[in-house]
């Protein structure tokens, strides 16, 4: 197994960046009345989860603050969650683009929190 150098190697980070690349592109067609509220906190828990990862990834010496920003991109992921159930029920994406982006953050998530 080659060794990590940079965080953008680690598998999580480079799911967690397609993964908000993918709600980016799929909230571009959200009502302009939620640019301010749902579409803007989508993207913005959406971006955070590898943005915490690659936080981790530059303390990762230090033990503690690196499980914090660790746990702090898997409350994101949750959140990214919460914010694709709204938009579900506000029939914004389709049931079946929910049950795929939201698995798809249950592998993130996964990742993040070996069991």
């Amino acid at each position: 197994m080659p060794t990590v150098k940079f965080h953008q190697d680690l598998k999580v980070f480079q799911r967690s960046f397609e993964m908000a690349m993918q709600v980016y592109e799929r909230s571009k067609s959200f009502p302009k009345e939620e640019l301010y509220s749902l579409t803007d906190q989508i993207r913005r828990s959406s971006r955070s989860v590898s943005a915490n990862i690659s936080e981790a990834w530059g303390k990762r010496k230090y033990e503690k603050s690196f499980i914090a920003k660790l746990t702090d991109s898997e409350g994101e992921a949750r959140e990214t969650q919460t914010w694709l159930q709204f938009a579900l029920a506000c029939n914004y994406i389709s049931e079946e683009e929910f049950n795929n982006l939201n698995n798809q953050y249950n592998q993130i998530i996964g990742m993040l929190v070996p069991v």
